[in-house]
């Protein structure tokens, strides 16, 4: 049975007051583009009433292999064991929070959880998948369960530095110190393993799923879940390229390049391989993608960002798109249209799933409300943790792809003002 959650209101950073009315979250916000905040922090305050707390653990020894956070500071991640039948199982969950494209970003960056392990909480709550209640979680609540914490602005991938700004780039190393450091402790054996992430750790899990693959042996039964990491390759509204550039920058000052699968770069330049896209299809390790039609992080930072749209009339729109008009409404239905072709190819793929839904949402899997609750949104009466695991444990092919928008009445949207 599926616990209901009460929500109540509560601030995070002083930004944002949470409700829930109607099928919807409304957030009261004094900055834009906060998005990664808001999941992060909403996934903090409405967990269970008696969530579990779970301890920073710094790796030590990762700055002498150069893995180091944008400030040098040891990069860290947050462990619970797993018990039982899980006790030789482990889920490791790449932490998400956007990217730093250009030197004065990630200076900024330096200076917060996002790139030093100074600011970084002692301890963290365990929700969504990652929560220890059967109830909550009920497939992966006894695994190994990690969060490795995300300090280094390029998705695990870069490689280089920048001196005279302070800054290292070194999220590919941290990538394998972490990975080293969980070998060390049990996961060397592991006989299944699922290597998550949601948002710009979903697009880690596409970029480094066949490398963890090859962490284990042939009799390891290993799979990937990106949950709100499919970020398309599309224009904005003024027709200008926002996310390319975005990740343009990204590559080239983090030294990304020669971190992405060669099977990509080898036809394509490095920024196209920043791309889900145009990695899916050539991954040869089963992967589950998650994600909103109408990915709110996207409408309001790739699609209709404020410098696309300087005379404001996206404005309202993509603060809540119950007040988007109908060309622009359309426009949004064009966004989906263009996801579901970039995702039918790998579709096709008996080992691959897909749970696809008509919501304005931002991250599904770590927040118990749209994890696994008594009103978590659902497609075909499926919740995404009923998904994810009979995919995983092979009890169904899932390729559930929800009708357009507005029909899906299960959304627990995310609306602005």
């Amino acid at each position: 049975m599926r616990r209901k959650l009460f929500l109540f209101g509560f601030v995070v950073t002083g930004l944002i007051l949470v409700t829930e009315a109607n099928g919807f979250l409304e957030f009261n916000v004094t900055e834009l583009d906060h998005i990664e905040e808001i999941e992060y922090g909403f996934s903090k305050s409405i967990s269970s009433f008696s969530p579990l707390m779970v301890g920073l653990t710094l790796i030590r020894g990762a700055d002498a292999k150069g893995a180091v956070c944008l400030d040098g500071t040891l990069p860290g991640y947050h462990l619970h064991r797993g018990h039982g039948s899980g006790a030789n199982s482990w889920l490791i969950q790449l932490e998400g929070g956007g990217w730093c494209d250009n030197i004065r970003n990630c200076v900024y960056r330096k200076k917060s959880r996002r790139g030093s392990s100074n600011y970084m909480e002692k301890q963290i709550q365990f929700t969504g998948i990652l929560s220890d209640k059967a109830q909550e979680n009920p497939d992966f609540f006894n695994w190994n369960r990690v969060k490795l914490r995300y300090c280094d602005g390029g998705s695990f991938s870069g490689d280089s530095q920048n001196k005279a700004a302070g800054l290292q780039f070194r999220g590919e190393r941290i990538w394998r110190a972490a990975m080293d450091d969980l070998k060390a402790k049990g996961m060397q054996s592991a006989k299944q393993a699922l290597l998550s992430g949601c948002s710009a750790g979903g697009l880690a899990v596409i970029l480094r799923c066949d490398e963890f693959s090859n962490l284990f042996s042939g009799t390891t039964k290993v799979k990937c879940l990106s949950d709100a990491g499919f970020f398309l390759d599309t224009t904005d509204v003024s027709g200008g390229q926002t996310i390319r550039n975005l990740y343009n920058g990204v590559v080239q000052l983090q030294g990304v390049r020669n971190n992405l699968p060669p099977m990509c770069t080898d036809h394509l330049n490095p920024t196209s391989c920043f791309f889900p896209q145009n990695l899916i299809t050539e991954m040869k390790t089963p992967l589950f993608i998650v994600n909103a039609a109408y990915d709110i992080w996207q409408v309001q930072s790739s699609l209709a960002p404020p410098s696309a749209d300087p005379s404001g009339y996206w404005h309202e729109c993509r603060l809540n798109h119950g007040r988007c008009t109908p060309a622009q409404i359309l426009f949004l239905q064009g966004f989906r249209d263009q996801m579901l072709r970039a995702l039918s190819g790998f579709s096709n793929a008996r080992k691959n799933g897909l749970f696809i839904n008509s919501c304005f949402a931002h991250c599904q899997t770590e927040r118990q409300d749209t994890w696994f609750a008594d009103d978590s949104p659902v497609i075909n009466k499926k919740a995404v943790a009923t998904a994810v695991g009979d995919w995983y444990f092979d009890r169904a092919e899932v390729k559930l792809i929800d009708c357009p928008y507005p029909c899906d009445r299960s959304c627990h949207n995310l609306v602005f003002r």
